[in-house]
C-alpha cells in the first residue's frame, strides 16, 4: 500500500488566444473586436487519471481548447465575464467527473481608427494602458465566482505627495518626502457579490469602467501621506460606489523617483528633475471588503499565474 497521497490537483490547457469579430450593419462594415487570451483549469474525479493512468474521466486538454474557439462563435464574447461563465458552467455541467471549472481571462484592449472619407470601419490601434483580467470559477458545491481585475496601469502624481514620519534606525538613509512624485503600476482584483455573478443581464463591461473610473479618481484626489493610504483610498472609493463589488485587493509597486543631485553643476532642483529607479522597489499590498463579507480572492489563485 502506497506510503503517499495524491493532494490537490487540476489540469487543463493555458493560454488560448483568441480574437473575435463581430461585424454589424447590413453589409458587415462595421467591426468589434474582442482580444483574449483564455486559461482552462479543471478539478474533479481524477485520480485514477494519476495513480493508475486510466484516462476514463479525463477531458482531454485539447479539447477544452476547441471548446473555447466554439464558443467564440456560438456565444460570442460579450465580455470576458460573461464569456468565462459560459466556459465554467459548460465544463462543470457537461462532464460529470468534473466538479469545479475555473476560467481565467485577459484581455487586450483595441481603439479604433477612425477613417472619415471610407464607410468601412474596421481598424484598429492597440491599447497600451492596461490589460483587463477576469477570473470566472463555477463548482457544483460552492457556485459561481467571479473576479474581474486589470493589470500594468501605470499612473502618477507630479506632486501632492509626502512620506515623513516612518521608524528610522541605524540603517536608515531615506530622506523624508514633503513634496514628491508618486507613481505606481496598478494590479486590481474585484470580487462581485452572488448577485452579480448570478445575473444574466449584469453590465460587466459597465462595472468594469466604472470601477477603473473610481479607483483612478481616488488616486488622482488623495493628498498621500503614503502609499498605503492610497490603496486604501482607491479601494474604499470602488466599494463606496459599486453596490455589488464585495472585496477589491490592490498590488501597488512603487515606482521610485528620486531627485537628482544637481548642485556637482551649480543647479538648483527644485522638484524638476528627478531619476526613474527601476529596481528594486517598494511593494504595497492590501485588500479591502465590506464589514460581514468573508474575503474569497487571496483564497482563489489555484491555477498558477
Amino acid at each position: 500500500m502506497s506510503k503517499h497521497v495524491l493532494g490537490q490537483n487540476q489540469y487543463g490547457k493555458a493560454e488560448n488566444r483568441i480574437v473575435v469579430v463581430t461585424r454589424k450593419g447590413s453589409d458587415g462594415s462595421w467591426a468589434e473586436i474582442r482580444d483574449l487570451n483564455v486559461s482552462v483549469a479543471l478539478r474533479g474525479e481524477f485520480r485514477d487519471v494519476h495513480l493508475t493512468g486510466d484516462n476514463a474521466n479525463c477531458l482531454p486538454t485539447d479539447t477544452t481548447k476547441n471548446t473555447v474557439y466554439a464558443f467564440g462563435k456560438e456565444h460570442g464574447v460579450a465580455s470576458p465575464e460573461a464569456f468565462g461563465i459560459h466556459l465554467a458552467k459548460h465544463f462543470v455541467s457537461s462532464q460529470q467527473p468534473i466538479r469545479e471549472a475555473q476560467i481565467r481571462i485577459e484581455e487586450f484592449a483595441w481603439e479604433r481608427i477612425p477613417v472619415p472619407t471610407r464607410k468601412e470601419q474596421h481598424s484598429f490601434v492597440r491599447k497600451g494602458q492596461e490589460v483587463r483580467t477576469t477570473q470566472v470559477t463555477y463548482s457544483e458545491t460552492t457556485g459561481l465566482q467571479v473576479i474581474s481585475g486589470l493589470k500594468d496601469l501605470t499612473v502618477m502624481n507630479s506632486t501632492n505627495s509626502e512620506f515623513h514620519g516612518y521608524i528610522k534606525d541605524k540603517y536608515t538613509t531615506l530622506q523624508e518626502a514633503y513634496d514628491r512624485i508618486l507613481a505606481t503600476k496598478v494590479t486590481a482584483r474585484w470580487a462581485h457579490s452572488a448577485l452579480a455573478a448570478d445575473d444574466a443581464d449584469f453590465d460587466w463591461d459597465g462595472s468594469y469602467k466604472k470601477v477603473r473610473k473610481h479607483m483612478l479618481e481616488a488616486f488622482a484626489e488623495t493628498y498621500s501621506y503614503s502609499l498605503q493610504q492610497t490603496l486604501n483610498q482607491m479601494a474604499e472609493r470602488v466599494l463606496d460606489n459599486c453596490p455589488k463589488v464585495n472585496e477589491v485587493r490592490l498590488n501597488l509597486p512603487n515606482k521610485h523617483h528620486f531627485l537628482v543631485d544637481l548642485e556637482p553643476f551649480g543647479l538648483k532642483n527644485d522638484n524638476e528633475v528627478y531619476f526613474a529607479a527601476d529596481r528594486p522597489y517598494g511593494l504595497i499590498e492590501g485588500t479591502i471588503h465590506r464589514d460581514g463579507v468573508q474575503p474569497v480572492i487571496a483564497t482563489s489563485d489555484w491555477i498558477v499565474a
